[in-house]
């Protein structure tokens, strides 16, 4: 599955990886945030429940990852690597940004529109 994050009037495309937790995020969709700044290196936003912790959980991150963090329930894109590990209980990994996660990079807090992208297949169906 396709996604596309909106910051700014900047549209960044991603990846969703197929996990429970990845399908549970999706039906918040399309969904607005505010996403504030930590460490320099994530945007992160309170989502409006929790959602599955049935996804893969890891102590390390990429740029461009979109991850869930489960005590938030925050979702959080990467936009730098600064070298430490994420603390228990760590994060889910959900998808994968590729370049635009730059436009994160700005001080303060910002509003992030996730929307899921349809396939052709999927705008071409009858209702």
């Amino acid at each position: 599955m396709k996604i596309r994050l909106t910051v700014n009037g900047k549209a960044i495309m991603g990846t969703l990886i197929d996990s429970e937790t990845t399908r549970d995020f999706t039906s918040l969709l399309p969904l607005t945030l505010t996403m504030n700044d930590l460490f320099k290196r994530e945007k992160f936003g309170h989502l409006p429940r929790a959602i599955s912790k049935e996804g893969k959980s890891t102590h390390a991150y990429a740029v461009g990852q979109l991850a869930y963090w489960s005590p938030g329930p925050d979702v959080a894109v990467f936009y730098r690597h600064d070298g430490e590990r994420i603390p228990d209980p760590g994060i889910i990994v959900i998808g994968k940004f590729g370049s635009g996660v730059e436009a994160l990079d700005v001080p303060g807090s910002v509003r992030v529109t996730f929307e899921l992208m349809k396939s052709r297949n999927q705008a071409e169906a009858p209702l």
